[in-house]
């Protein structure tokens, strides 16, 4: 788990965790853009936290149990591009490729992730 302030976050942003997804994944204050809950929720996948991939899931979208490969190690994060999702916003995308090794081998995820306002607070809708 990362806890030192002076520990990267994750979500390869160059900032400390505690000053980056921690708070958001702690609970401690809502993202206020998608791209930072898709950042959130990256690291979320790195840490194994499957509650707060739950919380951040829109309730129309979300599966009912959520199964996370602890054997993938995820390695790297890259925002190619964001569409709307400001804190002026009620939907955006993000465009992104995640890096992660699994029994040594590299695997890529790209996707364009779509995200909307549900109840005041960004949620993960689903893969366009």
């Amino acid at each position: 788990m990362v806890s030192s302030t002076s520990q990267p976050c994750p979500c390869d942003s160059q900032k400390p965790y505690t000053h980056c997804c921690g708070p958001y994944i702690e609970r401690q204050r809502d993202p206020q853009s998608a791209e930072a809950l898709m950042r959130s929720r990256y690291t979320a996948f790195c840490l194994g936290n499957r509650d707060y991939l739950m919380h951040s899931w829109h309730p129309d979208t979300r599966p009912s149990s959520l199964d996370l490969d602890h054997n993938a190690r995820w390695i790297g994060l890259k925002i190619k591009h964001t569409t709307q999702g400001t804190s002026d916003d009620e939907e955006g995308t993000v465009e992104f490729v995640a890096r992660y090794k699994i029994a040594g081998k590299a695997h890529r995820l790209q996707e364009n992730s779509y995200f909307c306002r549900h109840n005041g607070r960004w949620v993960y809708v689903s893969a366009q």
